[in-house]
């Protein structure tokens, strides 16, 4: 059986517990502040050193059956950690409501890059602000 662990950062944990109890996404971003009730997908990826499972909730980004993971942390000057976990392992779940699948992610740079990063910002608009607060880039992987 593959271990999993959680995040340490009271909120994504909360959220990611609530998902597991439900079986589900759905209404998991509502009334809550940092989502602007807006949905969620769980993403789950494999951790590069410890080769644990992460639970990643993200904003919901979907398009044609592929999603957005952008790596925002909330405008940190750091990449979040499943960034380094997905460059070294791209294989990932996705849970969207209560259908759950596995996919690949890729990083997508330039002119697709931008127009995923559009996509970001007309599910999630905070996403502008985030970037505004960090020089870096923030990085965008799409799920197939």
């Amino acid at each position: 059986m593959t271990q999993t662990a959680f995040s340490t950062t009271d909120w994504v944990r909360e959220h990611t517990e609530r998902i597991l109890a439900q079986g589900t996404t759905e209404g998991i971003g509502e009334g809550d502040e940092r989502t602007k009730n807006r949905p969620i997908v769980l993403f789950t990826v494999t951790g590069a050193k410890t080769g644990l499972k992460r639970y990643v909730p993200l904003m919901r980004v979907e398009h044609n059956g592929h999603y957005a993971m952008i790596g925002s942390t909330g405008g940190a000057p750091k990449d979040p950690a499943w960034v380094a976990n997905l460059r070294a392992n791209p294989e990932v779940s996705v849970q969207d409501g209560d259908r759950v699948f596995e996919g690949r992610a890729r990083e997508v740079v330039g002119a697709e890059r931008e127009t995923w990063w559009r996509r970001g910002v007309a599910a999630y608009p905070h996403y502008t602000t985030l970037q505004s607060l960090t020089e870096r880039e923030i990085p965008v992987f799409v799920v197939e």
